[in-house]
């Protein structure tokens, strides 16, 4: 039977007009901003550099993957611990800023090692490693990435239900009822609709010497302190001392700026402290091996989504050195390690938008806007509260994606096996917290590495699969029998059509082959 996963996807975006796919660019680079900018904001990174990084890291991916994985590359929090480590090393003398360079050196040390499986994977072929990567692995970490997100979309809706439900009600409102353009950009409109009336409450609420902001924080404020003092829902101080400083005549370093700066780059390391260097990349490295579990994982998520196997086209070997040398690239420049955003995998959801022009569009906007402090500095005054009004909806397609895999690629749950396999995972991913951290002492000296816990999920998945018997998954050379992600390898795979073979608002299914023997 065909295969129809998406009967309303649109795979050519040009259809729908420049203007409009610049639109959907900005939806989302909106998506990808606030997690994306708190990254550098707990590490002490510059923003403008992640942001430079962000847009570099993701057309580079494309680049390596032929243009054809719709995603968005932004911060990865799985390196925190990593960063954490080597700033805290402050008995060599130096300051946590200055040990940001030799973290950042650890990360594109560890960004090669993506480099690693992909030769392997090159090498053994596609069949064999994906062997150990079955949908009862696959399924339950892409389940676990979205709940794992879950509770920062409460936590950033706590701030202000209120403005938070509306950003939700107008996403909803826009996605279900809207009409043409309106229906695929329901994100864009959440923001500005939901900014709107956050402005509205926080003049209401500064009034009356912020009586109101005392007395129903619930409303007009945007959180509370441990002390119980209402937080205002804006914070423009640093908006206008841009301004102020624009209007002084500051041009440079206010309206525009450099975004790299040589201090924070590998540039600032003294290559003479081979311990400090050593011991920088022993802390960091290993979290890669995690990292590239989540990568196989988001891959397969947005290959769901979208009715397409980029695991086996442009091939999993790709991704991965996409990702990797982005990663790389960033951390050599002074910017944090990028990842494939789950974020942006939940807009591909939301808008039936698959399109990687779209996202190069974004990343394009995000290169853009890093060469502009007020530009950045603006939309950085977005409430967290409507951040999470979006994520609310975002992060739960992306575990409806995970089990939609799991059902599309009937996982025979009857089977003690599979069931131990995905209930590990799935208690790994939530229960652990924090992660496991590993601790021992590098020349005198105490050094940690810590492994998040979705990645701590992976491995253990992986590893379960691996081991137990009964393992029945091979990488299917003939198409499924009934809708739903193909993956299938081999010069006979139906696949989706070539992209701009469907219609810009709605689509037919479609079987035409692809050269699947083509890497």
């Amino acid at each position: 039977m065909n295969n129809q996963p998406n009967k309303e996807g649109i795979y050519d975006a040009r259809k729908l007009g420049i203007p409009k796919m610049i639109i959907l660019g900005i939806q989302h680079t909106f998506a990808m901003f606030g997690a994306t900018v708190l990254v550098p904001l707990l590490t002490g990174l510059d923003v403008a550099t992640t942001l430079l990084m962000a847009g570099l890291g993701t057309l580079l991916f494309h680049l390596i993957t032929k243009g054809k994985v719709p995603a968005f590359l932004g911060s990865s929090f799985a390196f925190l611990g990593g960063y954490a480590t080597v700033t805290g090393l402050t008995q060599t003398g130096l300051t946590q800023k200055q040990l940001l360079p030799y973290a950042c050196l650890g990360v594109a040390a560890a960004g090669l090692v993506y480099l690693i499986l992909a030769l392997i994977i090159k090498i053994v072929g596609i069949k064999r490693v994906m062997r150990f990567f079955p949908p009862v692995v696959t399924g339950p970490i892409i389940i676990a990435i979205g709940l794992i997100l879950a509770p920062s979309a409460i936590s950033n809706c706590s701030t202000n239900w209120v403005v938070a439900l509306v950003a939700l009600a107008i996403i909803i409102i826009f996605n279900i009822w809207g009409k043409g353009m309106a229906k695929i950009i329901p994100i864009i409109l959440g923001v500005l609709g939901a900014y709107a009336v956050a402005l509205i409450l926080h003049f209401i609420g500064q009034a009356n010497d912020q009586q109101l902001l005392n007395q129903m924080p619930w409303l007009f404020a945007g959180g509370v302190t441990e002390t119980g003092a209402a937080i205002p829902l804006f914070d423009f101080s640093e908006l206008q001392t841009i301004c102020s400083n624009i209007g002084q005549g500051q041009i440079w370093g206010n309206l525009i700026g450099l975004p790299i700066h040589k201090e924070q780059t590998i540039l600032g390391i003294d290559w003479s402290n081979i311990h400090l260097i050593i011991s920088s990349i022993i802390a960091i490295v290993p979290i890669a091996l995690a990292t590239m579990m989540e990568h196989i994982g988001d891959i397969s998520a947005i290959s769901a989504t979208t009715g397409k196997n980029f695991i086996e086209n442009p091939g999993l070997h790709r991704t991965l050195t996409g990702d990797g040398l982005a990663t790389t690239m960033a951390a050599v420049f002074g910017g944090p390690a990028n990842t494939t955003y789950g974020e942006n995998t939940g807009v591909l959801v939301l808008t039936r938008v698959y399109d990687p022009r779209v996202i190069r569009i974004a990343a394009c906007f995000a290169i853009l806007i890093s060469f502009f402090p007020l530009v950045s500095t603006a939309i950085s005054t977005i409430p967290s509260c409507i951040i999470g009004g979006i994520s609310f909806v975002l992060y739960g397609m992306i575990s409806s994606i995970g089990v939609r895999n799991v059902v599309e690629s009937k996982v025979d749950f009857t089977k003690s096996r599979n069931l131990i396999v995905a209930a590990v995972i799935l208690v790994c991913a939530l229960g652990l917290g924090s992660g496991i951290t590993f601790s021992f002492m590098l020349g005198g000296e105490p050094v940690s590495i810590t492994l998040t816990a979705l990645a701590v999920a992976a491995i253990a998945g992986i590893v379960l699969n691996a081991i137990l018997p009964g393992k029945d998954y091979e990488f299917h050379t003939d198409p499924p029998e009934e809708t739903g992600v193909n993956f299938a390898v081999g010069a006979n795979s139906s696949k989706q059509g070539h992209e701009g073979e469907l219609e810009a608002s709605q689509t037919e299914p479609q079987s035409q082959s692809e050269n699947a023997s083509e890497k």
